[in-house]
């Protein structure tokens, strides 16, 4: 006798209840890669300069301890505006937990810190066009790079 599709279990749909358990879970930022959570930050605090019309750099390079580090993490933040298939969505500054958006930018980059294009392309795939993937790839990788080098 055939299955029906009530009583058998579909992967797919296990799947998608997995996803969405994960995403009903608010990812806090202590809990990630402190890198990741840096640049988290950074947006945050890219965001707040933009809304008061203040250029950014200055209180970047302070608060990141290098202007190469400012200059890499604004290339992101860029590559990350013109790549996004919508406006990212950003909590406040002093929010210890992350937007759905924060959580990928952070597993993105904690992809990028250990070099891993595999873990990169999964966190983004179906989310980002495959074409501008490489662009977030290659700037991901100039700002854990810098990062990496004023250790």
């Amino acid at each position: 006798p055939a299955a029906t599709p009530a009583t058998t279990p579909v992967p797919a749909a296990g799947q998608a209840r997995a996803t969405i358990a994960r995403l009903a879970q608010a990812a806090r930022l202590a809990e990630g890669e402190p890198l990741a959570a840096r640049f988290v930050y950074s947006l945050r605090l890219i965001a707040l300069h933009e809304r008061v019309g203040r250029d950014p750099v200055p209180e970047l390079a302070v608060r990141l301890g290098s202007v190469a580090i400012a200059a890499k993490t604004l290339a992101l933040a860029e590559a990350v505006r013109a790549c996004w298939p919508e406006n990212i969505r950003l909590n406040c500054f002093c929010s210890p937990v992350m937007t759905h958006d924060e959580a990928t930018l952070a597993a993105l980059v904690g992809a990028s810190l250990g070099r891993d294009k595999a873990e990169f392309d999964a966190q983004i795939e179906g989310f980002v066009r495959p074409s501008r993937v490489p662009r977030l790839w290659d700037a991901a990788l100039g700002l854990v790079t810098a990062e990496l080098r004023a250790l």
